[in-house]
């Protein structure tokens, strides 16, 4: 005989970044709250394969949930590394202009970022980059003063310390088979056969989320995006960076946004990363770096740092987005997919939760709050 499944509050499966964050938001508004994580450690996935980087919130369609939510989540992210002491530096980001036609788009950038509420960015000469960096090479920049960096693990164990303080729980080894829609809540099933029923559940399952969804048992499927991977590599630089600033390269006029280009940043401790890439797969697993890519990121590189060593670039690590828009497609924004996108009371799937989602995290909780009152 079957045993009837536990009951929980709520459950929010994925311990990653905005997982933890939606979890305490949860829990601080009272919720029991669990979260199921199908790793051994929280923030195994997407977010710990990333730049660590702070954004402004510059480039994103005004009005689009990414631009928004970046710009409040970075406030709010600041403030929240200060309380806590997370270590974070705001370094700032040159956005540099190699091309007639980069350059001719900076205004545009500006005039962007400022509708999206980012009103602090300023316009470099060449002359003025290099003062600012000397070992630069572009024809104009702009600044980016409130762009910077975070360490990440840090940011989830404090999110996990204050879930865990209001008596939340996360449970690894505990990853998810299907979800079944009953009349008396949401069903989950582990994949070690424990099931549990919960009012409240939240798909923040980052690269399996659409995969979860369509494993949900009650919701309709035509309601669901399909599932893109874009794996972005990164090659470390051997020896300390002359930069201590961020690089980006400007983005081309009219470009999709799959990635920012093959952009230098910053970790804590000044070491230098090149990265991300973008290389379209069909698997999540597909994380191994190409030797050979080095190739094209020593041309990029050299776009921007002439002076960048043979050499000197080594195979790092290599990262997973979770898109739902494909190649040659707009990027898509965030999709907060609530009882009102699809009928079932209770359930929440994040979908297409890529960059800014680490920038974002705090103010994608508060939206997942805000918009889903049928929880």
């Amino acid at each position: 005989m079957n045993r009837a499944p536990e009951r929980v509050d709520a459950l929010v499966i994925g311990a990653g970044v905005v997982g933890l964050a939606v979890a305490r938001a949860l829990a601080l508004s009272g919720r029991e709250v669990m979260v199921l994580e199908r790793e051994a450690a929280i923030g195994t996935g997407t977010s710990s394969r990333n730049s660590e980087v702070i954004h402004a919130g510059i480039y994103y369609p005004t009005g689009s949930l990414k631009a928004t939510l970046c710009v409040q989540g970075r406030k709010a992210l600041y403030a929240y590394c200060a309380e806590r002491g997370i270590a974070h530096r705001r370094c700032g980001k040159l956005i540099v202009a190699n091309t007639p036609s980069q350059l001719a788009a900076l205004p545009a950038i500006l005039t962007k970022a400022a509708a999206n509420g980012v009103d602090d960015l300023v316009l470099l000469s060449r002359d003025e980059a290099q003062l600012r960096e000397p070992e630069l090479e572009c024809l104009g920049a702009i600044l980016s003063p409130s762009t910077g960096i975070v360490d990440s693990h840090a940011l989830m164990l404090a999110l996990q310390g204050d879930l865990e303080n209001q008596g939340g729980l996360v449970v690894c080894h505990s990853g998810v088979r299907e979800l079944a829609v009953t009349p008396r809540g949401i069903e989950v099933e582990s994949l070690d056969g424990t099931r549990l029923m919960a009012q409240t559940v939240v798909n923040a399952s980052g690269l399996h989320a659409c995969d979860l969804a369509r494993k949900t048992r009650g919701l309709d499927s035509r309601s669901l995006p399909k599932a893109w991977y874009a794996k972005g590599s990164y090659f470390t630089l051997a020896g300390r960076s002359p930069f201590s600033h961020l690089i980006y390269p400007a983005p081309e006029p009219d470009a999709h946004l799959a990635g920012l280009g093959v952009h230098l940043t910053l970790d804590l401790g000044g070491q230098a990363k090149f990265g991300p890439d973008v290389e379209w797969t069909s698997s999540v697993d597909d994380l191994r770096v190409d030797p050979s890519r080095s190739d094209v990121f020593y041309a990029e590189v050299r776009r921007y740092w002439p002076g960048l060593p043979s050499g000197s670039l080594q195979p790092g690590y290599a990262g997973i987005r979770p898109k739902i828009s494909g190649p040659h497609e707009q990027a898509a924004d965030f999709w907060i997919q609530g009882p009102n996108d699809h009928g079932v009371p209770g359930l929440v799937n994040l979908f297409g939760i890529e960059s800014p989602g680490l920038t974002s995290c705090l103010a994608l909780a508060d939206r997942v709050m805000s918009d889903s009152r049928a929880l």
